[in-house]
């Protein structure tokens, strides 16, 4: 099995790095790529859905972006020790009927020895936003990287 560093246990650099790893591979909206930084057998709990395995987050993934249209994500580090890290996010979409929305959440992460994560719970509240209130456009552009959220 092949390594996927950055590596636990976490520093503060390290951990951040794997926090920006995933906003950049979420932002692809590729759920076959982002699967591969999951183990085989990853378990999942995203909102009220409960996942096991990369096949299963792949079918996840898929119908998450046929509904959440021009999906864009910012993660931001909140906490990390040994092997677990906790995150922020917020991520903007649209639906299929044309209404935007803002998804606030919080993550909790655990991986193995290789760098994969074998568990991720995701709690999420979807607020309705209007167009013109959109802060986040496609993926964070590199002056960005590592500021934190705004709450709201």
């Amino acid at each position: 099995m092949a390594d996927r560093p950055p590596l636990p246990p976490f520093t503060r650099e390290t951990a951040a790095q794997k926090v920006q790893a995933a906003e950049d591979a979420w932002n692809t909206r590729d759920p076959h790529r982002v699967s591969l930084a999951y183990s085989e057998d990853s378990v999942w709990r995203n909102r009220d859905t409960f996942v096991t395995g990369r096949a299963a987050i792949v079918e996840l993934l898929t119908a998450k972006w046929r509904r959440e249209q021009e999906y864009a994500l910012r993660k931001d580090l909140w906490a990390f020790d040994g092997n677990r890290i906790a995150v922020r996010f917020q991520y903007e979409c649209r639906d299929v009927g044309g209404r935007w929305w803002r998804s606030y959440g919080n993550e909790l992460w655990e991986f193995d020895e290789h760098g994969l994560m074998t568990r991720r719970e995701a709690s999420i509240d979807d607020v309705p936003i209007e167009e013109g209130e959109r802060r986040i456009h496609g993926p964070r552009p590199d002056a960005e990287r590592g500021r934190p959220l705004p709450v709201r």
